[in-house]
């Protein structure tokens, strides 16, 4: 068991190079493995979730090769149609092996995955999607089991309706119809960057999906993929998070390597609590010369503020002036940080999907957890705004979605320091000091 130690207070100032995007590079990994062939893909971060999709499609007959950020992903031996049920309950993502495997061997037996508490978020959307494509779907013994009847030659080209614009079930339909026959149309599509990711990189495996980023996508089928070679797209969760660190220590922040257009909802709304954005050409600037004041924010699918960047956002707004109040429309128990933050000094009260934020003059450091991904990166950046020592326990859902992020944190200026169950803290108290 490690955690993460901070002696917060001081302002951040530097510059950042934000990694590829863990949600874009969770479903082109398994997109290389729809064709018996070799492909490179290029900017994959070192993330655990990366690690465990890996490890997930390993088990069914995959090979990769590691070269830095660049991935050589070798699916010609995947011949196995049930991925590892241990495996599969550490994330949701691993759910995107059914739409790869059902394109690919006509067959999947996906165990139900695991994931972040962050409330209900059913497959029961990926399962409806599949069974409009034809297949025979049937949950079992901790198993989603679906196939194609052999007859069928795969997914069959129909209409479907994505319930709530769901990004998981977009993407595992797009998969599973891209190599099925006749065209596949997605209404109410997700819009978000991931899809549109994902989708340029099925195109160069010679898919035929377009309409990716409106919300009306068609896949029309074609009988096999082939490799291919795609750089993935900048972390848009990662470069905010960044960025409310500098805001949230009144510093002066620069994420580079990113597309600012990817999250203008969040430069809208650090803006308007009075932090300065400037738009460089390879990142965006952001730093707080005053005191911050309270905003209010719905979540919303893209382009509107990204659920991911709720927590971070909230944790930021802890010393701002007034009340300020973040609605959640995506996830319905995306509040597990709210507790954590309380133990800081933060004044917070959860009222149905809404978190009200009055803000105080000054947080403390406490012992706090990392609960799931986001929430873990708010009580980071709330350990960065106190004073005093924080320490985070429960850090492996940290490493989940961010790569590097003590030695990016330290690169900025902050005292922070990753240690063992035993070690003491001496290092981080001294650079504090």
């Amino acid at each position: 068991m490690e955690r993460i130690i901070i002696s917060g207070g001081r302002p951040l100032r530097g510059t950042v190079r934000v990694s590829g995007a863990k949600n874009s590079s969770l479903p082109i990994i398994a997109a290389a493995c729809l064709a018996a062939d070799v492909s490179i893909l290029d900017n994959v971060p070192h993330c655990q979730d990366v690690l465990t999709l890996r490890a997930i499609l390993e088990d069914l007959g995959a090979r990769f090769e590691v070269e830095g950020a660049r991935l050589t992903v070798d699916a010609r031996g995947l011949d196995r149609t049930i991925p590892d049920y241990d495996l599969c309950r550490r994330m949701r993502a691993s759910f995107y092996t059914a739409g790869v495997l059902l394109a690919r061997m006509g067959r999947a037996e996906v165990p139900l995955p695991g994931g972040c508490s962050i409330g209900t978020r059913p497959v029961d959307f990926h399962m409806k999607g599949f069974a409009a494509l034809g297949a025979e779907v049937a949950t079992e013994h901790g198993h989603m089991k679906a196939a194609f009847p052999r007859r069928s030659r795969g997914a069959k080209g129909v209409p479907f309706y994505v319930p709530r614009s769901s990004v998981g079930t977009t993407i595992n339909l797009m998969l599973a119809a891209s190599t099925g026959r006749g065209v596949t149309t997605l209404t109410n599509a997700a819009r978000e960057p991931e899809v549109v990711d994902t989708a340029v990189f099925l195109n160069l495996m010679g898919a035929r999906v377009r309409g990716a980023g409106t919300d009306t996508i068609t896949i029309r089928g074609v009988p096999v993929l082939h490799g291919a070679q795609y750089t993935i797209i900048p972390d848009r969760i990662e470069a905010g998070t960044y960025l409310l660190c500098g805001v949230a220590t009144g510093g002066d922040v620069l994420a580079e390597g990113l597309i600012p257009e990817h999250f203008q909802a969040l430069l809208g709304k650090v803006t308007e609590a009075g932090a300065e954005t400037v738009v460089e050409p390879d990142g965006v600037r952001v730093r707080l010369g005053r005191d911050l004041s309270a905003v209010d924010v719905d979540t919303a699918p893209y382009p509107g503020f990204a659920t991911d960047l709720h927590p971070p956002l909230a944790a930021a707004l802890t010393r701002a002036r007034g009340v300020s109040s973040i609605r959640e429309t995506v996830h319905d128990s995306r509040f597990a940080y709210v507790d954590e933050l309380r133990r800081m000094g933060a004044e917070m009260k959860v009222d149905g999907d809404t978190v009200r934020i009055s803000g105080v003059e000054q947080l403390s450091g406490a012992p706090v957890e990392a609960l799931d991904i986001r929430a873990g990166a708010a009580v980071v950046i709330g350990a960065l705004a106190a004073t005093g020592m924080t320490e985070i326990r429960t850090v492996e859902n940290l490493d989940r979605g961010y790569e590097g992020l003590t030695e990016k944190l330290r690169s900025l200026g902050a005292a922070i320091e990753r240690l063992d169950e035993e070690a003491e803290p001496a290092a981080a108290a001294t650079a504090a000091g």
